[in-house]
C-alpha cells in the first residue's frame, strides 16, 4: 500500500499531522527545537499544554514547523525542566519569565524557591514594600535628572534619607541647611525593617540602573559648616550621560 502524499494538501497539513506525531518541531522565534508531545503537555492547564492539545492552535512557519511568536533564547530551559525537572543555574530571571508566559505552575514554583528569586522577591522587595513611596520616588529622581541633562556630561540629584522617626523631627533643620535647590530634594523613608541607610541607596542604584542608566552616589552634607552627623541625610545621586 502507498503512502498517502500530503504534498498535494499543501503544508497546511504539517499541524495535523506533528500533533499526530510523538515528535514536534518547533520554532520559537526563529530558534529551532525538536521534543516530544508529551514533554510539552508535561503541565497539564498550563498554556503550553493548551497550544498543543486538541485542534492545532499556532501558526507554522515555511517548514511547517508549529511557530511562537516570542523570543526563544531560554525555551530550551523550559524544555530541560519539562523533562527532567532540572533548573537553570544561570539566566534565572529570563527563564523565570518564561515560566511565567507559559503558565508553568510547578516550573514557577520552583524558581522563586531558588536563592536568586528567593533573595529578591521575599528579602528586597519586601523590604522596599516597607519604604513609603519607593517607586515613585525612582520616577522622579529619573525625571529631574534628565531635566537637568541639557548640554551636561552629569546631571545630580540631591535625595535624603530619613532611616527612623527620630531622623524625621530633625529633618526640617537639616532642608533648612541644606545648600541646595530644596524644591528638588527627593525623600525616602522612614521604615520599618532592619536594612540601612547604606542598603537602601544600594536599592536606588540597582533599580535605576537596571532602567539602562549609569549613576553613582556620594553624600552631600548639609551645610559647609555643619558636622554634626546626627543630620547627615543628604546624598548626591550622579548621572552619567556620556
Amino acid at each position: 500500500m502507498s503512502l498517502p502524499d500530503y504534498r498535494s494538501a499543501g503544508k497546511q497539513s504539517a499541524p495535523s499531522i506533528q500533533l499526530h506525531s510523538p515528535i514536534v518541531q518547533l520554532n520559537v522565534g526563529g530558534r529551532l527545537y525538536s521534543t516530544l508531545l508529551s514533554t510539552l503537555r508535561q503541565c497539564p492547564g498550563s498554556k503550553l499544554a493548551d497550544m498543543f492539545s486538541g485542534s492545532p492552535k499556532l501558526r507554522t512557519d515555511a517548514e511547517g514547523r508549529h511557530f511562537i511568536d516570542r523570543d526563544g533564547t531560554h525555551f530550551g530551559k523550559v524544555l530541560e525542566f519539562l523533562r527532567s525537572e532540572t533548573l537553570p543555574s544561570e539566566n534565572v530571571w529570563e527563564v523565570y519569565r518564561e515560566a511565567l508566559f507559559y503558565d508553568l505552575k510547578p516550573l514557577v514554583k520552583q524558581l522563586e524557591e531558588s536563592a536568586p528569586l528567593f533573595g529578591e522577591m521575599v528579602a528586597r522587595q519586601q523590604f522596599l514594600a516597607r519604604v513609603p513611596n519607593y517607586k515613585e520616588n525612582l520616577e522622579v529622581i529619573i525625571r529631574i535628572a534628565r531635566a537637568e541633562a541639557m548640554a551636561s556630561r552629569h546631571s545630580d540629584v540631591i535625595v535624603c534619607i530619613l532611616r527612623t522617626e527620630e531622623d524625621v523631627t530633625r529633618y526640617n533643620n537639616a532642608i533648612n541647611d541644606l545648600d541646595a535647590n530644596k524644591e528638588s530634594v527627593v525623600r525616602f523613608g522612614p521604615w520599618k525593617a532592619s536594612p540601612t541607610v547604606g542598603d537602601l541607596l544600594d536599592c536606588i542604584k540597582k533599580d535605576i540602573e537596571a532602567k539602562g542608566y549609569k549613576i553613582s552616589f556620594k553624600p552631600h552634607s548639609a551645610e559647609k559648616g555643619f558636622v554634626f552627623k546626627s543630620y547627615d541625610f543628604f546624598h548626591k545621586l550622579i548621572f552619567t550621560w556620556w
